[in-house]
């Protein structure tokens, strides 16, 4: 009796140690076409971990850079990929594509 009261208190403990951590994060998802990032703006919740996808829908490779954010990514054309961001501060966040940072701009707004 000991004993599966001890392999229940475990698993109890177990159960609220993983239980907000297991949340998954919400999912941001935007697309490079014709060297431009659409939307150019997107709006997160602060102090929320982020899945961002990003969708390279041009046949050459861009890379998703952000000084700001921390990351840099590289998505092959035709191809996607996936950065996690966060929890964010509320503000302002500028992004651009390596390849081509004259038109590949962006900005993630955390509220």
């Amino acid at each position: 009796m000991r004993r599966l009261i001890t392999i229940l208190c475990c698993g109890l403990v177990a159960m609220l140690a993983t239980g907000p951590a297991a949340a998954k994060p919400p999912i941001v998802e935007i697309e490079i076409r014709n060297h431009l990032f659409i939307p150019s703006e997107l709006v997160v919740p602060a102090n929320t971990k982020i899945k961002l996808v990003v969708y390279n829908r041009d046949p050459t490779p861009e890379e998703f850079e952000s000084y700001e954010l921390n990351r840099e990514k590289i998505i092959v054309g035709k191809q996607k990929a996936i950065v996690f961001i966060g929890p964010l501060k509320p503000g302002t966040y500028p992004f651009f594509g390596e390849f081509h940072p004259k038109t590949a701009q962006g900005t993630i707004v955390a509220r």
